[in-house]
């Protein structure tokens, strides 16, 4: 009994790597490069960019499938992982361990910071078409309040390095960086990787609020 229970935390374990990278991870780094439109002003950020993708067939199909049932395992599983973890930040400062435990302070964060993410614009817009037409406008007009683009600055950046450490551990996980230079050279690649990804999510807020203004789809 016990060796089926560990063999069926190891499936789980690598399948919240693996969806934690693929789709996860590829959709944020999607809907960064997204929101980055945002410096091209309401009319392209509307009609080309987010028009465009509700036009999709099946998009409910695919953002059910591909976007929230992965995330929603990755998140779920995440916080039952944080209920068995054994390493202790304080008690041993090695950087791998201190990485352990910031990578499940962030994803709990991040679970936060959607609630919020998605309540301001998905429930939002599902309750008022005028949203739908114009999420430049909507966007520009919550993050002119410092406190909105506060939180927004935040979720992202853990959002960042949630997935930029994740990767190298993932590469650790499934043997891909087995020695201790291979991982050290590699955790430097994925944080270049964090510092580009961040930037391009940064550019994509003050894009909001510094491009052309808000005009709704007609």
């Amino acid at each position: 009994m016990s060796a089926s229970i560990d063999n069926a935390h190891f499936v789980l374990r690598r399948l919240h790597s693996l969806l934690g990278l693929v789709p996860v991870g590829a959709f944020l780094v999607f809907h960064l490069w997204e929101n980055s439109q945002s410096r091209l002003g309401a009319a392209h950020y509307n009609q080309d960019v987010v028009g465009a993708l509700q036009q999709l067939n099946y998009l409910p199909i695919i953002e059910l499938v591909v976007i929230a049932l992965p995330l929603l395992f990755h998140a779920g599983y995440g916080l039952a992982i944080i209920g068995t973890g054994r390493a202790e930040p304080l008690r041993y400062a090695y950087a791998r361990n201190r990485f352990y435990w910031l990578q499940r302070i962030s994803g709990i964060g991040l679970i936060l910071f959607l609630l919020l993410h998605v309540g301001l614009t998905r429930i939002a817009g599902l309750l008022e078409p005028a949203i739908r037409a114009d999420l430049f406008g909507h966007m520009q007009q919550a993050l002119s309040n410092p406190a909105i683009f506060t939180l927004y600055l935040i979720g992202l950046l853990l959002a960042v390095f949630h997935l930029a450490n994740g990767l190298a551990t993932a590469a650790i996980a499934w043997g891909l960086t087995s020695s201790a230079a291979a991982q050290r050279r590699f955790g430097w690649v994925c944080a270049g990787l964090g510092v580009l990804l961040a930037a391009l999510g940064i550019h994509g807020l003050i894009g909001f609020l510094i491009a052309p203004g808000a005009g709704a789809v007609s």
